[in-house]
């Protein structure tokens, strides 16, 4: 049996992967998301996920690792999580009415012989509009500075989200679909990873 490895600490990506059949183990890359630049917030969602996934599987003999980062595209700026409840606040007031891009890169490794696939995955959120006492009740429940874009579909967030075009999933973090692909890019077959 194939060793999944999930390069990353998000509980929404693990429970999304599990829900969908399989059982990763989970090494936290370590990598520092804020000393990481690009140009446009793809690029930028895609040299984290590649990053996190390197890192983890340098130090794997076997397995297939994967990396995933997501970015907030709002008007050409990337966005990830925010900094302070205050810089919350600032970029919920920023958002309401409006419609971003959430971007979330991919990366998958073979640990063992270094092959590497990667791609972005892009959904467009629609954002409600909060009032301000709605986005200072959200940012105090601490929810929005864990998450990517300061917002989750699957949490508190939910409430002042209007809807989404997309992949649902990409937007809690993971795109099962472009993972499906990028396995087979590799000649693996994601039904032979399901857990019995």
């Amino acid at each position: 049996m194939t060793t999944i490895v999930l390069a990353s600490a998000s509980p929404a990506r693990l429970a999304l992967l599990r829900s969908a059949g399989l059982d990763p183990k989970v090494i936290v890359s370590g990598v520092d998301e804020e000393a990481v630049t690009a140009e446009t917030p793809a690029e930028l969602a895609l040299v984290l996920a590649q990053a996190k996934a390197r890192t983890v599987a340098g130090a794997l003999d076997a397995g297939l690792v994967i990396g995933c980062d997501s970015v907030l595209d709002l008007g050409g700026r990337a966005y990830g999580k925010p900094g302070s409840p205050q810089e919350a606040v600032t970029r919920w007031r920023e958002m309401r009415g409006k419609t971003g891009r959430l971007l979330t890169g991919h990366c998958v490794i073979e640990a063992g012989s270094g092959r590497e696939v990667a791609e972005v995955a892009s959904s467009e959120v629609r954002f409600g509009t909060p009032s301000d006492a709605e986005i200072d009740a959200y940012v105090a429940s601490g929810e929005p500075l864990r998450v990517a874009g300061a917002f989750t579909l699957d949490g508190r967030g939910g409430w002042f989200v209007d809807g989404i075009d997309g992949d649902h999933g990409n937007v809690l973090g993971i795109s099962l679909p472009l993972l499906r692909r990028l396995f087979a890019e590799l000649g693996v077959q994601v039904t032979d990873l399901w857990r019995s």
